[in-house]
């Protein structure tokens, strides 16, 4: 994805984000807006994200796939941490204007 020598940035970090689908939605996570920060650092990336939902059933399987998506990310030694946080809780208007119209919410 991007040369040994540079360090990941927040673009291509969503990018590949994007492949993770809420099952129950069919909708990728980013567009959502379940993904709440992006830091990159030199060793380490670190990603702040929510569920719709604290009781959401699918939460643990999508933490699987964020992080089965990010393990492909090169360089490969970079300490990848993901913290599931709920404030602030997630709205509809964290939406993407793609992802409202697409579940016709627009």
């Amino acid at each position: 994805m991007n040369r040994p020598s540079e360090i990941l940035c927040e673009e291509e970090v969503r990018t590949v984000l994007r492949s993770v689908i809420d099952p129950e939605i069919g909708m990728n996570i980013v567009d959502l807006g379940l993904v709440y920060g992006v830091e990159v650092s030199e060793n380490k990336l670190h990603i702040d994200l929510t569920m719709t939902t604290p009781a959401c059933p699918m939460g643990e399987m999508i933490l699987d796939d964020v992080h089965e998506v990010l393990s492909s990310l090169e360089p490969s030694d970079i300490e990848i941490e993901i913290s599931l946080v709920w404030e602030p809780r997630w709205s509809p208007e964290r939406m993407s204007d793609y992802a409202r119209k697409h579940l016709g919410w627009k």
